[in-house]
């Protein structure tokens, strides 16, 4: 666990915590980059949710292992776009959402405002589908209460407040490293072909040259880069007190060290789904396991034990779970932003969460089991709409030498942020196009 100073007393939403972790400048290095430590982790929470459980247990069963170089090329993606976050809030002292109200008309800030918001919930809305069946599969409640559960995770942020933004950052270590440990030990249960593992991270555009594929990596691409995650960064990096350009620049490059670290242990986790998938499924010759409902049923018997199936339900758990704070404090951030509103974290947590529940209990009444799946795509989907609203301004604005003061992005990082701008916005638009059939 990171150590908590005692300066870190504050409720834990960013807006109310700015500057209040310090870090002294006689540190050594190694001390300071565990001070730092932390904004990256809750950020890599986004990156491993339930709607990217989905993809990639799909991703495994239908292909095995090729489409595992698309989980890299992604995660590598949103160190590039979270490394940009990050240092747009420490060059500005301001958000992402703060800057957006601010340099653009205020028809364009409120349009940003709403797409963030809904990104937002229907981020929630893969944790309240994630959590009930997980609830489900260990308790044996039926799906509508298991959505019901979920609301009493609110408590849990009530709970939290006055609790010091380092306690927060290390509850959610806990969660992912939980996370960590049920894939590590359903690895080593299922035994997968490592050769074939190392060969998948390999890309190929072969790979992904026929539609389905292509449709399934566009998917993951959609799942693994949350929009309203490039917000909370560039807020959450902020708790740290830093001053002057030496001490920006070294805030800069601690916090590149943790982001890479963080979303390269998300990388490891979505990894490990995908290989668990196609070791147990598409190893086997079950092709056409697209659900995690059914994932968990046909775990126990393909690895020979319940062990496995049991760490599938505590790990989805878990995901769930780690994602309530740090959608909560993205919440905060963008209403915080835009509206210059401030309301307790707690209501915040109702507020999205119940605009979560009413579609997922609707999906579950309606379509039952099968609505888990279906609903999880459709999350998916609208997050991938969003993206690009929210990667416009972020570049526009770190690219802006004025407005970074020496800290702008290299006309190399600037020129591969557009590139990446524009493959996403393709790959979405054509992602939502063969969703609605219109392609």
């Amino acid at each position: 666990m990171f150590p908590l100073p005692k300066t870190a007393t504050a409720p834990f939403c960013p807006s109310e915590v700015a500057g209040s972790i310090v870090i002294p400048a006689d540190l050594p290095w190694w001390k300071k980059a565990l001070r730092f430590a932390g904004p990256g982790l809750l950020v890599s929470v986004g990156y491993m949710d339930p709607g990217n459980w989905a993809t990639d247990i799909e991703a495994g069963s239908r292909f095995g292992y090729r489409l595992l170089f698309v989980v890299l090329l992604s995660s590598l993606a949103a160190i590039v776009l979270q490394c940009l976050a990050a240092r747009l809030g420490i060059a500005t002292g301001k958000d992402l959402a703060r800057l957006s109200s601010e340099r653009y008309p205020k028809a364009i800030g409120r349009m940003q405002w709403v797409l963030a918001e809904i990104s937002i919930i229907s981020c929630d809305l893969a944790e309240v589908l994630g959590s009930a069946l997980a609830f489900k599969l260990l308790f044996g409640v039926s799906l509508p209460t298991g959505v019901a559960l979920t609301a009493l995770d609110t408590f849990l942020v009530l709970g939290l407040q006055g609790r010091g933004f380092r306690r927060v950052e290390a509850i959610v270590l806990g969660l992912v490293g939980t996370i960590g440990i049920c894939f590590v030990v359903q690895l080593f249960l299922i035994g997968p072909d490592w050769g074939a593992v190392a060969a998948g991270f390999v890309p190929s555009l072969h790979a992904i040259s026929s539609k389905e594929p292509l449709y399934l990596a566009i998917g993951i691409l959609g799942a693994t880069i949350m929009p309203h995650n490039l917000y909370l960064h560039s807020s959450v990096v902020q708790t740290r007190a830093v001053s002057g350009d030496a001490g920006k620049l070294a805030a800069i490059r601690l916090t590149r060290v943790d982001t890479i670290c963080s979303l390269g242990l998300a990388l490891l986790i979505n990894a490990s789904i995908l290989v668990v998938a196609a070791g147990a499924f598409h190893g086997t010759g079950r092709t056409d396991v697209a659900d995690i409902g059914d994932a968990y049923e046909l775990l126990a018997p393909i690895a020979g034990t319940t062990v496995a199936a049991a760490a599938f339900a505590i790990g989805l758990f878990a995901s769930g779970q780690s994602s309530t704070f740090t959608g909560t404090i993205a919440g905060q951030v963008i209403m915080d932003g835009f509206l210059q509103m401030k309301i307790p974290c707690w209501q915040r947590r109702l507020i999205t969460r119940g605009l979560a529940i009413v579609p997922a209990f609707i999906g579950v009444l309606v379509l039952g089991d099968k609505a888990i799946g279906q609903l999880l795509v459709a999350s998916q989907v609208v997050l991938s709409i969003q993206l690009p609203f929210a990667m416009y301004p972020l570049i526009r604005f770190t690219d802006d030498r004025e407005l970074m003061d020496g800290f702008a992005n290299a006309r190399v990082v600037s020129w591969f942020a557009w590139f990446l701008f524009v493959v996403i916005s393709a790959a979405n638009l054509w992602l939502v196009a063969q969703v609605f059939g219109l392609a």
